[in-house]
């Protein structure tokens, strides 16, 4: 009991109070904010180095639905007009609102409707659909729910069957294999639910978005509902976009 108490005292207070403005670690690499710094003439180093087609030039552009968050475009950038923030606050309800621009710090969701305000505001159950990932993703939003982040105290919590859910929330770049699975389990979830798009790999393909096996014809079928980028997202990055979302204080 007494090593118990010491281990406690030692790792100090692990839970995340305040979800919307959590300090993050220096080492930490989230929102890519571009400056106001002037490319040098003739410079495409940002666009030649990413290595999913993330970034756009003239004006320069990131498409967050793409980007693995790599630091390759800070890295090789002369003018550093490319610069990782510690803000982990980035999720859209629109897939055009993935696109970072210069003079923004910042992406939130639109709120949900009333209707989906009223249904899902005080508890949201989901069922997570790992569609062909690495892993990456899935492993953090198993965190989510630790006793660090502690999503379930807003009644955000994952369920074992879609029957059971309001939703289900997609990782990976959905293979062939996980078409007609993911197909089935968005089928089994009762009227209304929505569907959330979390990682680069399930917004957009992420680095497998030109292989042959895999198979999106379901992201035409049916209408996203949140769009949470990063590869993979934190833990507070989910949390934060489904309250925002949601309009919960």
């Amino acid at each position: 009991m007494l090593d118990v108490l010491k281990i406690r005292i030692m790792q100090g207070d692990p839970i995340v109070h305040d979800v919307r403005k959590n300090p993050m670690s220096p080492f930490y690499r989230g929102f890519p904010v571009i400056s106001d710094a002037v490319c040098q003439e003739g410079c495409t180093a940002c666009f030649d180095t990413c290595p999913v087609g993330a970034i756009t030039i003239d004006p320069v552009k990131i498409d967050l639905g793409k980007c693995v968050f790599c630091p390759e475009c800070e890295r090789k950038c002369p003018s550093k007009k490319i610069v990782f923030s510690k803000n982990y606050i980035m999720s859209s309800t629109t897939r055009e609102g993935l696109t970072v621009q210069n003079g923004m710090n910042s992406i939130e969701p639109e709120k949900a409707s009333e209707k989906i305000r009223k249904y899902f505001g005080k508890s949201l159950k989901l069922r997570q659909v790992s569609a062909g990932g690495c892993n990456g993703c899935e492993l953090e939003l198993n965190a989510a729910g630790n006793v660090n982040f502690d999503m379930g105290r807003f009644g955000i919590e994952f369920t074992a069957s879609p029957r059971h859910a309001d939703g289900i929330v997609i990782t990976g770049p959905i293979t062939k294999n996980m078409a007609l699975a993911t197909e089935i389990c968005n089928t089994a979830v009762p009227e209304p639910r929505i569907i959330i798009l979390t990682g680069a790999c399930a917004i957009s393909g992420g680095i497998f978005r030109n292989s042959a096996e895999t198979d999106r014809s379901f992201l035409e079928k049916h209408k996203i509902d949140l769009y949470v980028p990063g590869c993979p997202p934190h833990p507070l990055t989910f949390v934060t976009a489904v309250l925002n979302w949601l309009d919960r204080k």
